[in-house]
Formats: C-alpha cells, structure tokens, sequence
C-alpha cells in the first residue's frame, strides 16, 4: 500500500437511513500515554451515542494494548479499529474520514483534547451558519505536561463567517486539527489528506476555503500538545518540517486567484523563515545540538532573507558561543 497519496483520496458517500450528527474520530499512532486524557475529554461532554460516534483509528501501535485501554476508558461508548499494518498518517486519517458516518468529522489527534462546550459551540455555529464547510475556534497551545504555553491569537473578535479567509489562511497555517470540525460532504467532494506528512493540513484547510465559507468562535474550546516525539516534533529536528511547507506553499498556490499568488507566497515564505529561525532558538535552548539549529537556520534563508533575520542568526550563534565557554 502507498504511505503517502500523490493524489487526495476518495472519501465515499454513505446513505444510512439514521446517522449520528457528529463522528469524533481519534487517529492513534503510539503516544499511549495521552489518548486516556483525549478519550475522556469527548466522553465528558455527555453526548448521545445517537448523535455521536467515537472511533479510535488505530495505526498498529507498538507501545501499549490501546484496544484495552478503550475498552477500560470507554465502556462500549467508543469503537475500535486496528489497522493490519502500520500504514501511515496520511492513510490513517483518510481511514478515519471513510470510517465515519456522521455528518460532521472531527479528527481528533490522540494527544491533543477538546474543553467542554466544543461540540455544542461548533454545532452551534454549523445550524446559523448553513452555507459553511467547516467549524473551527481558537486553541490553545499545551506542553507534554498539559500545562499551557500560550493561547493562539483570535481571527475574530465575534463568531461568524470568516472575512477573506482563503488569502488568510493561505499566508500561513492558522488551525489545528483539534480545532476545526468538516462536514463530511466537503471531504466527499474534495478529498482527504494527501502528499505531506508535515503541512498537509494547512494544504487541506486552504482547499476547503477555495470552496466554501468557514465559521469560527474566538471561544478557546480545544488544546493542542507541542512536543518533540510526534511526528511534526521529529521533523523539526532534521528540518525536513520546513521542506515540507515549500512544497505546502506550492500546493496552495493552486487554489488562489493567479494575480494573488505571487503576494501570498512572498508573505508566506518570509512568514515561515522567520519561523524557521524562531524553531532554531528554542531548538538549542532546549537540546544544545549545533548542527540541527543549523539545519533550520539554512533552509530558513532558503525561503527569505532580510536584515532582521541575519540580526536574529548573529544572536543565536551569540548564545551558542557563550554556551561553548
């Protein structure tokens, strides 16, 4: 089976006579020690097994018994799926769309967990808002711990319609996949995940955007965990997170007006050097390895180069110098 899709795959129609609303739908791939807090954070908010379907999508984790531990946390509430082999993210998430029979699919990350009055705000927002293909609300950023980092900045004071969110969010990824619920008519019609381990979902939001309003509440009703041991942490430290959003960027230029291109990916890139240099700081605060910050240093300069960036590179090789002495 190909890993990575070259091509958004299918994402079939259902016709059940009596389908639940919502389809919360938890990839698992490892990280054991997360997905009781993620499970627990969907049962919580005592909605009916009528009006939501909870799965566990697992990617043939090697590092617990996660069929026990939804049969011990979930009690018949929530289902489980294995895969027969390790397939991938990307086919794991295209599993869980394809798995779903509700209406409305939130893919759920394991180690990530929604506040309570997610779903009432997100369904809210779907019934005033019908002409929207997706729901999203702002989140907040956690640590291994669950401790907060900081909270992302709001799109909007108000809920609503997001105004010109397609040039928006085309600058730059602006949504977790904790924070944002798609009705599944809208992965029927445009596909799923595809080609990216790293920025597939910024690719996948901006997709959505190109074809349909997007609703958002500035409620902060979700949390997204930072760390270095999952897949997008893994790519931060050989850099190849960086790769990955060149060629995110190139994607997304499809689906812009053409004399807006060129604009977009301007911002963009210098957007995500500066990020790239932002990583490389809190890379040697954090490990003290030379050759990786260097790796996000050079491919940041890649995609832009200006004055302040080579002042933020002089502090950086500051910090490691004194560090050597």
């Amino acid at each position: 089976m190909v890993r990575i899709p070259l091509s958004p795959p299918v994402i079939h129609p259902i016709s059940f006579e009596r389908r639940p609303l919502w389809s919360v739908m938890i990839p698992v791939y490892n990280n054991i020690e997360f997905i009781e807090e993620a499970m627990k954070s969907v049962l919580y908010q005592n909605i009916s097994k009528e009006e939501m379907e909870i799965e566990v999508i697992d990617d043939a984790s090697t590092d617990g018994d996660v069929k026990a531990l939804v049969e011990r946390v979930g009690k018949g509430r929530i289902t489980y799926f294995r895969q027969p082999f390790n397939a991938g993210s990307l086919i794991n998430f295209e599993t869980c769309i394809n798995r779903s029979k509700g209406h409305l699919v939130h893919i759920l990350h394991a180690d990530d967990k929604v506040r309570n009055g997610y779903y009432k705000t997100i369904g809210d927002l779907f019934k005033e808002y019908p002409e929207a293909g997706a729901a999203y609300c702002r989140f907040c950023y956690i640590d291994e711990k669950g401790e907060k980092i900081f909270n992302h900045s709001a799109e909007s004071s108000t809920s609503g319609i997001l105004d010109n969110w397609l040039l928006r969010i085309a600058e730059k990824q602006r949504i977790q996949y904790v924070a944002i619920t798609v009705k599944r008519k809208v992965y029927e019609q445009l596909g799923a995940f595809y080609e990216l381990t790293y920025g597939e979902d910024w690719e996948m939001w901006v997709r959505i955007a190109r074809h349909y309003a997007v609703a958002y509440s500035p409620e902060i009703l979700a949390d997204y965990r930072k760390h270095t041991t999952s897949i997008s942490g893994k790519k931060f430290l050989n850099g190849d997170y960086l790769s990955d959003l060149t060629r995110a960027m190139e994607m997304i230029q499809g689906h812009l007006p053409e004399e807006q291109r060129k604009h977009v990916l301007d911002k963009s890139k210098k957007f995500y050097a500066h990020y790239a240099l932002k990583t490389a700081r809190q890379l040697w605060n954090t490990l003290h390895n030379e050759n990786i910050v260097r790796i996000s240093i050079k491919k940041g300069l890649l995609m832009h180069k200006d004055f302040s960036m080579f002042y933020k590179i002089a502090k950086i090789y500051l910090k490691i110098y004194l560090k050597r002495k």
